[in-house]
């Protein structure tokens, strides 16, 4: 660049007129800009492999939180609950409170005597909207009958304490009791779930009494029992629960991100007023 404006002897051809024209001021300063292009090409390419960023406008994220769904499906949810089977208000409930918890994580945990993780923790909510029909007490193996929620409570813990990031909440939907939550397996299950600060909310779709040991859970772990005695009241339980579990917003903050285009602008003038250069204007060394 320095010896580009350095030079002095040389003389302007313009092509329309093939003629010489003599030295001036004016013609050396474009001949000596023309000359800079390729320098200033050269000094945008440089620019843009460095990688230029900048901050973008902050993004407001809300917290995680990863929703297990413990659901009963013994034999004794096929009875009716209001004007429905239990188990056909429970999978709506659920279907209904995934629709507005949009950005959360769940995964549904399916029990009688066995348990089966049916829909891993995900944002994709197809597999909850397709499972119903799969689901059905009537149409489960054997193993399914009986009720064993501190066998599923614990395969619902395991799933969760893989989640490092989040909230962790269980969901469990029952209509009975369970002999392996018998006292003090009800306290010593709790303890281990709080441990993992795992927030439990039991949802007794019956017309008998809350279980005692549901009640013990819940507690110990910061949530909350519920004994809805129809469809809609079940939907209320799931508006307080979805009320109490309100979304957390994370402090707001500014991405990087590139920051190429007015670079790639400015090289593309150069490159194009280089061309139209190399047209129009030229300098002999004659």
């Amino acid at each position: 660049m320095v010896w580009i404006w350095s030079r002095t002897d040389r003389e302007v051809v313009l092509p329309f007129d093939r003629g010489h024209q003599k030295k001036g001021a004016i013609w050396n300063v474009l001949i000596n800009l023309a000359d800079s292009i390729p320098a200033c090409i050269l000094a945008v390419v440089i620019l843009i492999l460095a990688g230029p960023t900048n901050l973008g406008t902050p993004v407001q994220q809300r917290e995680l939180k990863n929703i297990q769904f413990c659901l009963d499906v013994s034999g004794s949810m096929t009875a009716n609950f209001g004007a429905v089977k239990r188990y056909d208000a429970a999978m709506e409930a659920i279907n209904d409170f995934i629709d507005f918890r949009d950005g959360d994580t769940f995964g549904l945990t399916i029990f009688g005597v066995q348990n089966l993780q049916w829909v891993p923790l995900t944002n994709d909510t197809s597999a909850f909207k397709c499972a119903p029909p799969f689901l059905r007490p009537e149409s489960l193996p054997p193993g399914f009958g009986g009720t064993m929620i501190g066998s599923a409570l614990q395969a619902c813990q395991k799933v969760l304490v893989d989640r490092e990031e989040g909230d962790r909440m269980i969901i469990l939907v029952s209509d009975g009791n369970s002999f392996d939550l018998n006292p003090p397996n009800d306290e010593v299950l709790a303890k281990k779930l709080r441990a993992d600060d795992i927030v439990v909310y039991a949802v007794h779709i019956s017309n008998t009494s809350l279980p005692p040991e549901l009640a013990t859970i819940t507690t110990l772990t910061g949530g909350e029992s519920f004994n809805p005695g129809d469809k809609e009241g079940l939907r209320a339980v799931f508006r307080k629960i979805d009320q109490m579990q309100q979304t957390k917003l994370k402090p707001a903050y500014a991405v990087r991100q590139d920051f190429f285009w007015p670079f790639a602008v400015v090289g593309m003038s150069f490159l194009g007023l280089r061309l139209l250069v190399s047209f129009g204007l030229r300098f002999t060394p004659w």
